[in-house]
C-alpha cells in the first residue's frame, strides 16, 4: 500500500521540517545545504550590508591608520578584511594600507581570516586555535597593551567587554568599521518569516550573525509581536545560531539557543539534522510507527505530506495518544475554523487520506476521535 512512497532516508534527515533562514550573505549556500537534507526553506534577509565604498567612516579610519601606525591590527572576518583592502584600492589607498599592515603585529581570528590576509600578500603573526575573540583578548592582555595602539576590524557584531577590557588595560583602541548592517529595504519577506515563526509554521530558525538576530527581534517589536515571537522560540521553533556571539541578542531576551561546536554553516546544518528529528513525536499506532514532523508525517519510514489543518488535528490528538479528543476541542485546534464542527470532519477526512492509513485515527461515536494507540503502548501513555 505504501510502495509509492520513498523512505524518509531518501528524502534526508530534515524531510518534513521547515527551516527559516535570516542570513543576508551566504543564504543560498545555507539554503542549499538544508534542502539537500530534505528541509523546506523559508528565506528572508533580516538585514543588508552597506557597500564599503560608500562608507565615509571606513575611509577616515583607513587614512588615520596609514598616517598614524597602530601597534596591533586584529582582523576578525574574511569578508570584512577583503572588503577593506578592496575599498582602499578603490580610494587609491591600497598600497599604503598593505604597507602599513605589513609593519604591524597582525592577528587573525580564524583560518578563513588567515586565508584573506595571505591572499592580500600579508602574513599573520598569530591566530587563535579556538577562533575565539576571548582568546585574542587573553593574548593581548598577557602581552600587555598599556600605551599601545590597537586597531580592530569591526564586523557588525557585538564584542561584549572586548574594547572595554583593552582600554582598561591602557590601550588606545581604534575601530575599523568595514561594513555596516542596516534593515532590509523590502520588509515584506522578513514579515512573512516573522509571521511563520509566530504561527509555528517553522520548525527552526537559523541565525548566522548577531545583527540578523537583533534585526528580527526589532522588527517583531515594531509590529507588537515580540512576546509571541519569544514564546515561539522558547517552546516550538528551535533557534539555531552559528556561534555564541550570534546568540547574544536572543540570550538577552531569555531565549536559549543551540549552537554547533565549530562555528560554520556545515556543522550548523548537521546540528539541525540531529535536533529536529529528536524533537519529533514518534508513536506506535495501529501497527504502524508514526513520526509527527513539522509539515509531514513518517508512516513506517514513508514520508506523507499533510495539510496544515490536518497537522493541527494530529498534534492535538498526539498530546493525549489513545485518549478521545472531542470535536469541540479539535475545532479550537483548527486555525480560523469558526464554530462549525463540520470543519473538523472535513479536515479529518483529508488527514486520513494524506496519512494513507485510515485506521490510524478512530472515530468514537458522539464523542470525538482518538489515535489507535497500540495496546502495548497504552500503559506508557495512560497518565498523559
Amino acid at each position: 500500500m505504501y510502495d509509492e512512497q520513498q523512505p524518509a532516508e531518501q528524502h534526508g534527515p530534515l524531510a518534513g521540517f521547515t527551516v527559516g533562514v535570516t542570513a543576508a550573505r551566504r543564504a543560498d549556500e545555507l539554503g542549499a545545504l538544508l534542502q539537500r537534507r530534505g528541509a523546506a526553506v523559508l528565506h528572508a534577509p533580516a538585514l543588508r550590508i552597506v557597500p564599503l565604498s560608500d562608507d565615509s567612516e571606513l575611509l577616515a579610519a583607513t587614512k588615520d591608520l596609514i598616517d598614524q601606525a597602530p601597534d596591533v591590527v586584529i582582523a576578525t572576518t574574511a569578508i570584512g578584511f577583503r572588503g577593506w583592502v578592496e575599498a582602499a584600492e578603490g580610494w587609491g589607498l591600497g598600497e599604503p594600507l598593505l604597507d602599513r599592515l605589513g609593519e604591524v603585529e597582525l592577528l587573525a581570528r580564524g583560518p578563513k581570516v588567515k586565508g584573506a590576509v595571505r591572499a592580500a600578500g600579508l602574513t599573520e603573526d598569530w591566530s587563535p586555535s579556538s577562533e575565539s575573540m576571548a582568546e585574542v583578548l587573553d593574548r593581548l592582555l598577557e602581552e600587555g597593551v598599556e600605551g599601545r595602539r590597537v586597531a580592530i576590524q569591526l564586523h557588525g557584531e557585538p564584542l561584549p567587554g572586548f574594547v572595554e577590557a583593552l582600554r582598561a588595560a591602557g590601550a588606545e583602541v581604534v575601530g575599523v568599521p568595514v561594513y555596516r548592517w542596516m534593515p532590509p529595504e523590502d520588509l515584506a519577506p522578513l514579515d512573512r518569516l516573522l509571521d511563520a515563526a509566530v504561527s509555528r509554521g517553522l520548525d527552526a530558525l537559523t541565525f548566522t550573525s548577531a545583527p540578523a538576530a537583533a534585526s528580527l527581534l526589532s522588527r517583531a517589536e515594531d509590529r507588537s509581536l515580540l512576546p509571541e515571537l519569544l514564546a515561539a522560540l522558547n517552546h516550538d521553533v528551535l533557534p539555531a545560531c552559528v556561534g555564541p556571539v550570534t546568540a547574544l541578542p536572543l540570550q538577552a531576551q531569555g531565549v536559549d539557543t543551540v549552537q554547533p561546536e565549530r562555528f560554520r554553516l556545515g556543522p550548523l546544518v548537521q546540528l539541525l539534522c540531529q535536533e529536529l528529528p529528536g524533537r519529533a513525536r514518534s508513536l506506535p499506532i495501529a501497527g504502524h510507527r508514526v513520526e509527527i514532523r513539522g509539515h509531514a508525517v513518517l508512516v513506517d519510514g514513508a514520508l506523507r505530506p499533510v495539510p496544515p489543518a490536518g497537522m493541527s488535528l494530529l498534534r492535538a490528538l498526539s498530546r493525549r495518544p489513545g485518549w478521545v479528543v472531542s470535536r469541540a476541542e479539535l475545532l479550537r485546534a483548527l486555525p480560523g475554523a469558526g464554530r462549525d464542527e463540520h470543519a473538523v470532519e472535513t479536515a479529518m477526512a483529508r488527514l486520513r487520506t494524506a496519512l494513507g492509513a485510515p485506521k490510524l485515527i478512530q472515530t468514537v461515536v458522539k464523542r470525538g476521535y482518538r489515535l489507535a494507540l497500540d495496546p502495548a503502548a497504552d500503559a506508557k501513555y495512560s497518565d498523559v
